[in-house]
């Protein structure tokens, strides 16, 4: 990408609005708008107003009048990109911005590529990489959750950990490797037992941080929850009053969910993605095998299971499927709820207290018992907050750091595993060239999470995603 470029993109949603925003960015940004743009009554040209002001005037090109505009002026470097930035706010309609846009480009402009202002804030230091990442999670967003853990990163949270982790480190490489330069003279300039302090500290923080990620994945891309349990329970009826829509087949036929049907639901600032599975019985049939085989592979997936039983059934008989699948699944981390349903069916009013000490023997700690009708949709909003409290967001601090992004958990743990080896050399006295070594491995991929250390490979992967104007 060339810096040296004025870049323009519409930076609005594609489509008609009541108004619509070009951004402008480079070097002649100033000198293109002058061409064009026409300020209401005298005054002087926008290369002569002050940065950070705003100017009513029409667009005009070859004494043709596009649109009456608002102009918003950001001189360098404080603006988004780091460059001076021109922000045109239009009218709305798709052939005043195509206009717009085709005006600038003959003026001297070229369109902006997927992510290049971001980039560009990048590349003139406004933004690390981490933060920029942080930019298309936020545009992204479908979750308040989503939404504020974007925006702790964006702001610089995440990145300002690890550069502090950083910089502390950078101090002892330094010295180590001035005792390289005297080691004729066997002499220590770094305290081995700070390093070491500092390195299980750096430890600790990356291990907390790397636990995150799964349940940042889960917050950006939808908590998911398999429902699973016998035929004719009634999952499809529960997963079509979740959604609020008939989204899966109902019917009194054993087996009529074959295949796992899956969609998203906002449940307070959470996005779950839900999974009706296929009913789990003896069958000889081969397509009804397969979407079993598929229930399990779902219920592996998920970080939450609605495990549905009949209201009706004996609670001895509840609790030997309820051990069998805990066997199956043979993972702590997953909250499971019991869903018993069609207590409207029972001629006493349905105990969970009681029904819960029946099936205690398969009591786990992340785990609940909810009583629902969903044919008559009773009692939803407690099955609800319990998917809540079950999913792990309650157990964030407001200050805890969640990690999203692939990239970033790959670079953590090869860093972590690179501390745990200067751990080991440390108790193992090992020289500090060898030291050395891991430490500047650790701190490689530090530089890698915020774009200290990177490539033209990595930086073409991570813009390509953005959308155009951003």
């Amino acid at each position: 990408m060339n810096n040296n470029a004025t870049i323009a993109a519409i930076a609005t949603a594609p489509g008609q609005g009541a108004i619509a925003v070009i951004r402008v960015s480079g070097p002649d940004a100033f000198p293109i708008l002058d061409k064009l743009f026409q300020p209401t009554g005298k005054g002087a040209k926008l290369s002569d107003r002050p940065r950070n002001t705003l100017v009513h005037g029409i667009l005009q090109f070859e004494l043709e009048v596009i649109d009456d505009v608002l102009v918003s002026l950001f001189r360098a470097p404080h603006s988004y990109t780091g460059e001076d930035v021109i922000e045109i706010s239009c009218h709305g309609s798709v052939v005043v911005q195509k206009k717009i846009l085709h005006i600038l480009v003959l003026s001297g402009a070229r369109l902006a590529k997927p992510g290049e202002f971001t980039m560009r804030a990048f590349m003139n230091g406004k933004l690390d990489l981490s933060q920029a990442e942080a930019v298309a999670d936020l545009i992204s967003s479908t979750s308040e959750a989503s939404r504020k853990v974007a925006l702790q990163q964006m702001r610089g949270g995440f990145s300002g950990q690890i550069q502090e982790l950083r910089d502390r480190l950078l101090n002892f490489i330094s010295l180590i490797e001035l005792e390289l330069d005297f080691s004729e003279e066997d002499v220590e300039f770094a305290d081995r037992s700070q390093l070491k302090a500092l390195v299980q500290e750096i430890l600790d923080t990356l291990s907390k941080i790397t636990r995150s990620f799964d349940l940042g994945n889960a917050i950006k891309n939808g908590i998911p929850v398999a429902i699973i349990g016998e035929p004719n329970v009634g999952k499809s009826t529960l997963l079509n009053v979740l959604l609020n829509e008939e989204k899966a087949i109902v019917s009194d036929i054993p087996g009529t969910t074959r295949d796992a049907i899956e969609d998203t639901i906002h449940v307070g600032d959470l996005l779950f993605r839900f999974i009706d599975t296929a009913g789990i019985r003896e069958t000889t049939d081969t397509i009804e095998t397969i979407g079993i085989e598929k229930t399990f592979e779902k219920v592996k997936q998920a970080t939450v299971i609605l495990f549905m039983v009949d209201a009706e059934s004996p609670a001895e008989a509840v609790r030997e499927k309820l051990d069998k699948l805990l066997k199956l699944i043979q993972d702590e981390s997953k909250a499971m709820i019991v869903v018993v349903n069609k207590i409207d069916k029972l001629k006493k009013p349905f105990d969970s207290d009681q029904f819960v000490r029946m099936i205690s023997k398969g009591k786990k700690t992340n785990f609940a018992v909810a009583g629902i009708s969903a044919k008559m949709k009773l009692n939803i909003e407690q099955l609800t907050g319990f998917l809540v409290e079950l999913s792990g967001i309650n157990q964030i601090e407001g200050e805890d750091i969640i990690i999203t992004n692939a990239r970033h958990f790959e670079a953590l743990e090869k860093s972590r595993q690179a501390a745990q080896r200067v751990l080991k050399g440390l108790s193992a006295g090992i020289p500090g060239d060898l030291l050395a070594m891991d430490i500047r491995e650790i701190l490689h991929y530090f530089g890698e999470i915020t774009g200290q250390i990177t490539t033209d490979e990595i930086l073409g992967n991570i813009f390509k995603n953005f959308c155009i104007g951003k």
